[in-house]
């Protein structure tokens, strides 16, 4: 399976399998997947605008660079695979990748911390020094309900504008970036982020926000504190860490 996948796509492809296998595996290592739900898509290097998903039935720490399923912007497949995909899945990564050409890696999870941060009317708030990193850079998308109509799309795209980072109301967290290490360091620090919080909120006792002033002075200088933000320095060693705790991803 291995070689005859990688003898039909290009070295650009076949790195891009590799990393977001990767991806989906230090998902796993983190305890962030939902079983078989979540996703976390990719754009194929090259005109066309192709994207890698999970194959839908395996769990994240079953993804391998050849299972992954190569589709179009609308839901088909590209290249022959034994796996369908997520419907739910497919609505919200297309739409991001449709509308936002940087958006070359989309990262969604279903995380509890993450869940129960978006039903707060309050969000997000300024508690740490995590949260500064979203913040400059976060929207939001009301709940209507399963991602399955098309027409969600449009609003999605809407609330999501320029943002990297993401809170889907009652229904967890997205991060979006250039490439797949930056997508996965922004979803660690807006998850680290939320942990906080809770834990924080859960003690009953008066709580410290950032000043204001502080968090302008990031959201005013969101180009350096959001966009490439170092993931891809972080990523070999995360990448070590994926092939000592679950190897094989690579094939």
């Amino acid at each position: 399976m291995t070689d005859s996948v990688k003898s039909k796509v290009s070295s650009e492809e076949w790195q891009t399998r590799v990393d977001l296998a990767a991806c989906y595996r230090a998902v796993a290592m983190y305890g962030w997947d939902d079983l078989i739900f979540t996703h976390i898509s990719a754009r194929v290097p090259g005109p066309d605008h192709h994207f890698l998903i999970n194959p839908y039935g395996l769990m994240f720490d079953e993804v391998t660079a050849s299972n992954l399923v190569k589709v179009d912007l609308h839901g088909n497949k590209v290249m022959e695979s034994e796996y369908d995909i997520n419907p739910a899945g497919f609505t919200i990564h297309s739409a991001v990748h449709e509308a936002r050409d940087d958006a070359k890696c989309v990262l969604h999870l279903h995380t509890a911390e993450g869940v129960a941060v978006s039903i707060l009317e309050e969000g997000l708030q300024p508690y740490s020094q995590q949260s500064l990193f979203p913040l400059a850079s976060l929207s939001y998308h009301a709940y209507e309900g399963v991602a399955l109509n098309p027409e969600e799309k449009v609003r999605l795209v809407r609330d999501l504008g320029d943002t990297q980072f993401m809170i889907l109301r009652n229904h967890g967290l997205l991060t979006c970036a250039d490439n797949i290490p930056d997508a996965f360091l922004f979803m660690f620090i807006m998850q680290r982020a939320c942990e906080i919080q809770l834990k924080a909120q859960a003690t009953g006792k008066p709580l410290i926000p950032i000043h204001s002033a502080i968090l302008d002075g990031i959201r005013t200088q969101a180009d350096q504190v959001t966009r490439q933000a170092g993931g891809s320095l972080a990523w070999p060693g995360i990448k070590r860490r994926v092939e000592r705790r679950f190897p094989g991803y690579d094939k």
